[in-house]
């Protein structure tokens, strides 16, 4: 992992938690914890945090930063996890459909997937969109505005875009958490971004590895009865599956060994 993913974790924990320990950081990056108390020095430095003893609190900032992992860092973490999942996602796709994919590592594995699909697919993500206008046959929609280069999304001001002419069978969506009170997104633009894409289809399948289940950020994207299908790998937690099958959600279990088992083959 480059350092500027690093910091780029570190800081997006700190602004979860407020203070985070150095033991923590290094089981979250992989990286010595030598390494992490330099990586901490220099973000000090630069005024993005604030050392304590064992570890690193955050500061205020007065001004708005897209709270978001970046690209890089977010493809790393749990990738073989989400390899299956967007495997198992891709499985639901047919020719001449008309999805939506919103940004996240998840669903650009997703769409590496779809190389042999022909569709219309609408994104917010400008890794996604290179993927598929590179790779594949599919007919790529993306919405105006600015692109956030770090996380690589695309982000409108307006509420009228090519987004709101765009009817979408099924949106596959990972998020940033999945909690009894919904899909959470650890930023309001993001946020309200998804709410936008989310209004264009009929469906809604969440791409959600294990770890999505840790309770954390505070933007509530839509309730769990908004979900028509969930998937995720054998480490989710057995009672909120549960508790997402009386909701009426169809919940599929993708299982990263079913994967390697395949590549082998």
């Amino acid at each position: 992992m480059h350092e500027r993913e690093r910091w780029q974790l570190i800081l997006n924990r700190l602004r979860d938690r407020g203070i985070v320990r150095v033991s923590a950081l290094a089981a979250l990056t992989g990286a010595s914890v030598a390494t992490l108390r330099r990586d901490l020095a220099k973000l000090e430095d630069s005024g993005q945090l604030r050392r304590v003893h064992g570890g690193a609190e955050s500061v205020v900032s007065g001004a708005h930063e897209l709270t978001a992992t970046s690209f890089g860092a977010s493809q790393t973490e749990h990738a073989a996890e989400k390899r299956a999942l967007a495997a198992r996602a891709a499985a639901l796709c047919d020719d001449g459909d008309s999805i939506i994919l919103n940004a996240g590592s998840t669903t650009w594995f997703m769409a590496q997937c779809l190389r042999s699909h022909r569709m219309q697919v609408l994104t917010n993500s400008f890794p996604i969109a290179q993927e598929l206008i590179a790779n594949s046959a599919n007919r790529v929609v993306l919405p105006g505005g600015e692109l956030y280069r770090e996380p690589g999304i695309i982000l409108s001001p307006f509420d009228e875009d090519a987004i709101q002419h765009f009817a979408a069978s099924k949106m596959f969506m990972s998020c940033y958490a999945v909690t009894p009170l919904g899909l959470i997104e650890s930023d309001p633009l993001i946020a309200r971004a998804e709410a936008k894409l989310l209004s264009r289809a009929e469906k809604l399948v969440v791409l959600a590895d294990s770890s999505k289940f840790e309770v954390r950020g505070n933007m509530v994207v839509c309730p769990l009865s908004r979900v028509t299908t969930l998937i995720t790998d054998p480490g989710a937690p057995p009672q909120m599956l549960d508790h997402l099958r009386g909701l009426g959600v169809e919940v599929l279990i993708a299982d990263p060994q079913d994967v390697k088992t395949l590549s082998a083959a």
